[in-house]
């Protein structure tokens, strides 16, 4: 049960019957912990650079409570009670620090997603109705500044790769970017990346948002 203090501290999201129709506000935790969908907005960035189209995914921070140090989709965020998908784009410039106008964002549909599991000892069912977008970004990718509290780091690799990767062509993938150092200052890394290492989605949704990424590259 949630406290009333508890209550007033947290952030509320509207939640909707499944066939999205909206049926109240509540807070987060009990979203979650009763399973009520709700909306989300999803931002994906790709960018060309020497021939190579590549698509950029963060590394979730180690302290997140659900699926820490997993990659995930470049920035994306929960849409509080009232918001509009427009209002929740401020997610990319909150965790990426690139000032990208939503009438920019190119729309990729919607996503459904139901996720049960564990987080700081407490059952979830996360369902979740996404706005997918996307975005062909012309800075390079030492220019992001990424949320030290919710981004542990940023990597890109070749698009064809990705889509391979996740249609089980490819084992693994090369992947390079930049990590945050103890001290929030980025350091370069690299990893070799599974699609086991990514927030659990069906594979299709990958292939899928990165198939379409690639058309406007």
């Amino acid at each position: 049960m949630v406290s009333p203090l508890q209550d007033e501290e947290e952030e509320r999201f509207d939640y909707y019957d499944e066939a999205g129709a909206w049926l109240g506000t509540a807070p987060r935790s009990e979203v979650h912990a009763r399973g009520l969908w709700h909306r989300s907005i999803h931002c994906w960035l790709a960018r060309s650079e020497n021939g190579r189209r590549l698509v950029l995914f963060q590394q979730r921070h180690a302290d997140k409570d659900t699926f820490p140090l997993h990659f995930d989709i470049t920035a994306a965020g929960h849409l509080t009670a009232g918001e509009t998908m427009q209002g929740a784009a401020r997610e990319i410039q909150e965790e990426l620090g690139a000032a990208i106008p939503f009438d920019a964002l190119l729309p990729f549909g919607e996503a459904r997603k139901e996720a049960a599991g564990t987080a700081q000892g407490m059952s979830f069912l996360d369902r979740e109705i996404s706005g997918v977008f996307g975005f062909v970004y012309e800075g390079s990718l030492s220019s992001l500044t990424l949320q030290a509290e919710e981004v542990a780091g940023i990597y890109e690799a070749e698009l064809g790769d990705m889509i391979a990767l996740f249609e089980d062509r490819l084992h693994e993938v090369r992947a390079a970017g930049f990590e945050l150092d103890s001290s929030g200052r980025p350091a370069a890394a690299e990893a070799l990346v599974r699609a086991s290492d990514f927030v659990p989605r069906p594979a299709s949704y990958y292939s899928g948002v990165f198939r379409a990424l690639l058309l406007h590259l």
